[in-house]
């Protein structure tokens, strides 16, 4: 039934683009053409690997992690590998006998990956050997969050559930509605202190105790409304992002806002469609509007700061924080950088051909790239060398 209710909205929203959404005319329709500019930094790549798993248009969670000592990815085809941050080479890998749709995600000394079939895999994140499976019966398409020595996955079903680390034994589940139609994909949990916040394909963010799995407030961000059941969509499904005490979560055809995390409560709140979520620095967030345009605004009252509109329907994936730019990859396996300041672009690099749907990653000073056919790459920008300061030779002084 998931399925087809997908399916559903993926061919409501194909006809609306048919009924002129967009304009009538074919050009309108098309994705924007690159263009030439001089770039402000230069980004190096430091190492590419392929590890295969051809993921096109699945929209699959897969994505890299990091905890400080590996960098770790997984491909659709099932093989988990973890990499050394700085070259590139291979620690361990890892061939699982399932195809996988989501991690891996990392913490407590342990790997975690979800397969396509909803069974939860746990591998040893220093050599790679199995832990343990534990089947949940449903798919998911969020990254796996680990805390507390509490393995969260939230399944497409609207289901959040809680399980030991040590073994995968079920702690707790969390189930809201289920509405008629909903879009493919789940936001990964998000943790803030002892709680566990999840958006839900009804619109709500719910915290939630990470050892108990006790509701601690429930907010409505997305109120549904409309006539159909297309209309009412209000699926949180991106990314979320969290500074400090302050929770930033959006909703398709509902609101962008941010939340208390301590009781739930509606900031402040702006009319923004995405189902790519957002991303925060200290000053700013960052989301991608339906079509493709990219939006900065201010943390603090949701004010615009700027907007980028240079990938309109070229599907760029959600613009992540990265030194002074942001990093948003698109359809045809580019990385495009711009100013964190203005939107301008910066920089531009390309992973290869296949496209780019997975949310870059930073850890530490790098950034990384899983594309759909499976290639991670990792990148970091080259500082410009500063002269060197020629202090006066105070032997000089008095000549």
């Amino acid at each position: 039934m998931t399925m087809l209710r997908n399916l559903s909205v993926l061919i409501a929203a194909m006809a609306l683009a048919g009924c002129g959404v967009f304009g009538n005319k074919e050009d309108e329709l098309k994705p924007a053409e690159l263009v030439d500019f001089d770039p402000q930094i230069r980004v190096n790549r430091l190492w590419t690997v392929n590890l295969g798993g051809d993921a096109e248009n699945l929209r699959l969670a897969l994505q890299p992690a990091g905890d400080g000592n590996r960098i770790y990815a997984a491909s659709h085809n099932g093989d988990v590998a973890a990499f050394d941050p700085a070259s590139g080479d291979t620690q361990w890998q890892t061939r699982l006998d399932v195809d996988l749709s989501a991690g891996p995600g990392v913490g407590d000394g342990i790997a975690v990956v979800v397969s396509a079939d909803g069974v939860v895999i746990a591998l040893d994140a220093a050599t790679g050997a199995e832990r343990w499976r534990a089947d949940i019966g449903g798919e998911s398409l969020a990254k796996p969050v680990i805390a507390n020595n509490t393995v969260l996955v939230q399944t497409v079903d609207n289901r959040l559930r809680g399980l030991a680390a040590f073994d995968g034994s079920e702690r707790w589940t969390v189930l809201q509605s289920m509405p008629a139609l909903t879009m493919r994909g789940s936001a990964s949990p998000l943790i803030v202190g002892s709680s566990v916040i999840a958006g839900f394909d009804n619109g709500r963010l719910v915290a939630v105790g990470i050892d108990d799995g006790e509701t601690r407030w429930e907010t409505l961000l997305a109120p549904p409304s409309g006539r159909s059941d297309l209309d009412r969509l209000s699926d949180i499904d991106g990314a979320m992002a969290a500074v400090g005490q302050d929770v930033y979560a959006a909703g398709y055809q509902g609101r962008l806002g941010s939340i208390a995390a301590e009781s739930g409560q509606v900031l402040w709140a702006r009319e923004i469609s995405t189902y790519e979520g957002v991303a925060a620095d200290w000053a700013n967030l960052y989301t991608v509007q339906d079509g493709g345009v990219l939006i900065a605004l201010s943390r603090r009252n949701g004010a615009e700061t700027w907007r980028q509109e240079s990938l309109i329907r070229r599907e760029p994936t959600l613009p992540i924080p990265f030194y002074t730019t942001v990093a948003t990859g698109d359809f045809e396996g580019y990385v495009h950088f711009f100013s964190n300041v203005d939107g301008e672009p910066v920089a531009r690099v390309r992973v290869g051909n296949a496209a780019i749907t997975a949310d870059p990653i930073v850890v530490a000073n790098r950034l990384y790239i899983q594309s759909d056919s499976g290639v991670i790459a990792a990148y970091e920008v080259v500082q410009p060398e500063r002269p060197p300061n020629r202090a006066p030779d105070i032997s000089d002084e008095g000549a």
